[in-house]
Order: C-alpha cells, then structure tokens, then sequence
C-alpha cells in the first residue's frame, strides 16, 4: 500500500490520528486540549427588546404548528380549552394591579406547567405573555422566558422559531448554555452547521469541556461540516506531486514492481536523441525527478511506431503516477486497461492490480480492493506484493490474523523485502500485546533486532521498531532509533516529526517537540504528516492562528477526500475557537505553556 500518514503503511513510519492525539493529550472534539477559561469581563449589556413581530405572530405560530393528536386531547380536558386560537387566553385571571414582574412569573409558571403536560401551544403562549408583562430591566428573567419558549416550539419541530427565541434570549444573556445548545441543535437538524459550530463550541468553552455530550456532537458536527468543505475543495483542487522522498518511500513498497525494477538493470549507453519517451522517464525516475513523467509517458503512447510492451509499462506507470498526484478517476482508467489485456504479462497485469486495489482502498471501498488483490493473488501466487499489501487492508480493516498470515506469505515468498518483514514483525508485536503474552512480545522486540542487522540500511527497520519502543516506554532507546534511522536516510523529514512526537510523550517537551517538526517542514516542504502534527501542537499551545495556517498548507498536499475533510475538521474547529473566544470576550489559556 502506498506509503500514508493516516495508518501504520508500507513504509512503516506513521501513527494512527488516536495515537498522534494521546501523544499531545487532545480529546476528540474539536481538535484541542482541555481549556479552562477566565473571563476577561463580567459585564452584563442591557438591551431593548427587538420581539414585536414576535408577539404579534405568536398564536399565528402556535396555532399552525402540527401538535400530536394527544395533546390537542389533552387540551380540551383542562379548564374547558380547547383549540387555540387568538381570542382564547389560557393564561389564569391576574389582577390589574398585581405587580408585573410577579404576573410574569405567574404566566411562566403557568407555561411550565402546560410544557410538563405536553401542552406545548399552550405553554407557547403563556410565555408570550410572560415577556410581554415582564419589566425591561429584568434581562436574566426575559432571556428565560424566551429560551423557555424555544424548548417548547422544539417539541412541536418548529426549529426556525427555536432559532429565532434562542437568538433573542442570547440578546439578553450572551453565555446561556442552554439557549446556546438548543440553537445549536436546530441549527444542526437545518444542516446550518457553521453556526451550529459556533454554538456548540461556546458551549463546551462555558462548560469548561467536562461535558461529554457536548464533546460529542461538537465532534459530529466538525466531521459533517469537514466532508462538506473537503467536497469543495477537491473539486477545485490543484494537482501537487508528493515529495522525493514519499515517492521514493512508495517505491520500496513494491518488491516485483515490473517497471521500478527496469532501474536496477545496467542498461545500453544511449543518446538522449536516441532514446524514447519512456526511456526518457525512466531516466526521470532514476534521478528523482518526478514532475515530468507523466508527460513523457504520454508521448510514449502516442507514439504510432512504440512497442506494444512499451506502451503497456508506460501506461502502468502513468497510472502510478497519476494516482501520487490524486488524479484518481484517471489512474484507476490507466490501471484498469492495464490489467484488461489479457496478452500483457502477468506481472505487469499484477502490479496494476495492486495498485488499482490499493487506490480503491484510499478511497473508502475495502471490498472492491479486497476484490482486487484476490484476483492478483490467483494470477500471480508467486507474487510477495500482492500478500504484502494485503496485509496493510488487512491492519486497516483490524482483521489481524488474516494481515499475520500475509505478511508472513510475502516473507516466504521474498526473503529480501524488508519492509514487508517489519511490517509483519509489527503485527506479530501488536498481537502479542493484545493477548498480553510477555513471552511473544520480546520475541518480537528481538526479531526486530535481528532485522535490523540484516538490513542494517532500511530505515523503515529502525523506523517501526523505534514506534514499538515508544509503545514499551523505553523512550531513551526509542530515540536512539529515530536518530539511527537518520543517519541511514538524512533526508527522512517523516522521523523527525516522530521524534517530536516522542519528546510529547516522554517528557512533556513542547519546545523540542517543535523545533523538531519544524525541521521535517524545512527539509521536506510537502510533508503533509509534519505540518498537520505541528498544527494541532500549536492549538494545544493556544496559537490558533498558527495552526490555521499550517492546516492550511496541509489541505493541499492531502490526496483523499477522507484526509481533506480530517484536516478540514481541525482548521474549522481552530476558526470556531478564536471567534467564539472573541464573542464571549474570555481567554483560553493553553496547558502546554
């Protein structure tokens, strides 16, 4: 599978988003740490009542709403009410010259009354009295009047009313939790989830984020508004090949690869004016200069006079590359042909295969890539590729046992592929840990050594078992790793940001921890893992701003639409934060600081 940051991949180097999130203590709303707020004020604006279109379209509202049939039974059982209407008061006689604040809290509790019967209309209308006798200076009390009858058009699914009497309740009282929440609720059934979140994010600010009902659908709201923006966005998106280095993790990943094999090969001396386009790409490959292959593949298929082999491994590889770039639609046509030429050689149909499988599993279709890798297995039994990368849905899907024994065909079956080695040393490791065998888990901790000595030149050796020593809080070692894995492949941006990520969990250490993931971003300015990782640091760090713009950067370099929404969910969750701190005029310290 090619080489990702959302799960352990082929290349061994990346962390689950729970893992990432553990490391840096964020919860699962909203991106962020557990803030507690100080206010910067405790002022308390007064403010005229703007509710005269409501009062007079109050019975209107109450009287066109769809009540179950036993409530308007119920409403012809007490005092003799039936049907509302205009003309009919079911408020109790009040004396003129009763105080009328005390007559406001008598329709209140009258409305509470009828609400608690299920009387909703009923109660709708006493709280219209309620506001319409309450004296203007008593802010705290209309605010409740109006919430009060927000919940009562909620229970009649007059959710645009519910909107509008929660806004004028905020008017009177800007940090009411409940007025916040139940907006947020009818704003998240009208599918207006901007608001929505910005609603629901105040009110988990105001409860200090100890609520877990609020976590939740703060979480559920950031994940549907994300799918929405990542829709937008990859319909608008710019191609960007990955870095050299992501390709060149892919590569590995890929034992039997008909055409990244062709680069081991000595091959004749030739012109530059002698040799083809696909020759010409190769070239290109070999000196990891990437932006141009796809165009030279191109021409070799355009080419009357190009063998027929050629073109098949020209078009394998456009497939490829179509797909690093997030050319989907495209790469799966590429693949798909390539396969469907029952004269192509099998290895080649294979390898198109694998890819196409793993491309569909990118996209969310585990079936059709489980599919896909099946018929790669009964074309090409002898083909360590297609068990490897079986292996890797295997992990994605949390199907174990079936990824153990893949991993472990694709070893038999190459004894010099080291990165399905590690990858099944890791699995065996997980297991192990999850039956609690003491015994399997430092079998595995010493296999991994001996791997290490065999390919003493595969980072993705010292990478994987770097991760596991983390896992057994051996963080001293665990570095050491890292570093080893650095002075194998110097250029490997993807481990300093796992270091950064170890200097979190061991010891805290946010300025390091930084720097480090800094330095990934220097050396390898489309490492979508480091900018992202370094994005939620500095939202636990309270630099909203910050991280704003580094999920920004990330956007771009994501190739699905499941990774555009991700990080999508984190900016939005960061653009939530900063406007409601402003509006409720508080300070969200950070607890890194």
């Amino acid at each position: 599978m090619a080489a990702s940051t959302r799960a352990v991949s082929s290349s061994g180097l990346s962390l689950p988003k729970w893992q990432i999130a553990l490391a840096i203590g964020a919860p699962v709303a909203l991106g962020l740490g557990i803030w507690y707020y100080r206010s910067r004020t405790n002022k308390t604006q007064s403010a005229e009542k703007e509710d005269k279109q409501i009062k007079k379209n109050v019975a209107d509202a109450a009287a066109s709403v769809s009540v179950p049939i036993e409530t308007q039974k119920d409403a012809k059982k007490v005092n003799g009410i039936g049907k509302i209407n205009e003309k009919e008061s079911v408020a109790p006689v009040v004396e003129e010259e009763e105080d009328p604040f005390k007559q406001a809290q008598t329709y209140k509790n009258k409305g509470n009354k009828y609400f608690k019967e299920g009387k909703y209309s009923d109660a709708i209308k006493c709280y219209q009295q309620a506001i319409d006798v309450c004296p203007k200076d008593k802010i705290q009390d209309v605010s409740t009047f109006h919430q009060n009858r927000a919940a009562a058009f909620e229970q009649l699914k007059n959710y645009e009313a519910v909107i509008r009497d929660c806004t004028e309740a905020l008017k009177y009282n800007g940090k009411y939790v409940k007025a916040l929440h139940r907006r947020a609720k009818a704003y998240e059934i009208t599918k207006q989830l901007e608001p929505c979140l910005e609603d629901i994010t105040a009110v988990c600010i105001l409860e200090a984020f100890q609520n877990q009902s609020s976590l939740l659908m703060a979480d559920r709201v950031l994940k549907e508004l994300g799918k929405e923006h990542a829709k937008e966005a990859m319909m608008n998106r710019q191609s960007v090949i990955p870095s050299k280095h992501f390709v060149n993790t892919f590569m590995c990943s890929f034992a039997e690869d008909p055409v990244f094999n062709l680069l081991k090969r000595e091959t004749q001396q030739e012109t530059d004016e002698a040799k083809g386009a696909f020759a010409k790409a190769l070239d290109k490959l070999k000196d990891k200069e990437f932006d141009n292959i796809i165009e030279l593949c191109t021409n070799e298929l355009d080419t009357e006079s190009s063998d027929i082999a050629i073109k098949r491994l020209a078009r394998l590889l456009r497939g490829t590359f179509l797909s690093l770039l997030g050319e989907h639609e495209k790469a799966l046509e590429d693949l798909s042909e390539v396969f469907n030429d029952p004269d192509a050689d099998p290895q080649v149909r294979v390898n198109a295969l694998v890819k196409r499988a793993t491309l569909r599993m990118q996209l969310g279709s585990p079936e059709e890539s489980l599919h896909d890798l099946l018929m790669a297995a009964e074309l090409g039994p002898e083909n360590a590729d297609v068990f490897h990368h079986r292996g890797q849905v295997y992990m994605l899907l949390d199907q174990a046992n079936e990824a153990i024994s893949d991993f472990a065909k694709a070893v038999s079956l190459n004894g010099d592929f080291p990165i399905a080695l590690v990858q099944k040393l890791y699995t065996d490791y997980r297991a192990a840990v999850s039956m609690s065998n003491a015994q399997k888990v430092a079998a595995a901790l010493t296999a991994f050594e001996d791997a290490i000595r065999r390919f003493p030149s595969c980072p993705e050796c010292y990478l994987l078992y770097a991760q596991v020593l983390s896992d057994q809080q051996e963080f001293q070692k665990a570095d050491e790793y890292f570093m080893k894995a650095l002075e194998v492949d110097p250029e490997n941006a993807t481990a300093y940001v796992h270091r950064g990520l170890l200097q979190l969990q061991s010891a805290g250490n946010v300025e390091l921890a930084t720097k480090l993931i800094e330095e990934a971003i220097r050396m390898d300015n489309k490492c979508e893992f480091a900018y992202e990782t370094l994005g939620t640091i500095e939202v636990q760090r309270g630099n909203l701003r910050r991280a704003i713009e580094l999920f920004d950067q990330a956007i771009p370099l994501s190739k699905t639409e499941a990774e555009v929404s991700h990080l999508f969910s984190l900016k939005d969750a960061a653009l939530a934060q900063l406007k409601v701190a402003l509006n409720l005029g508080v300070t969200l310290p950070s607890p890194m600081n």
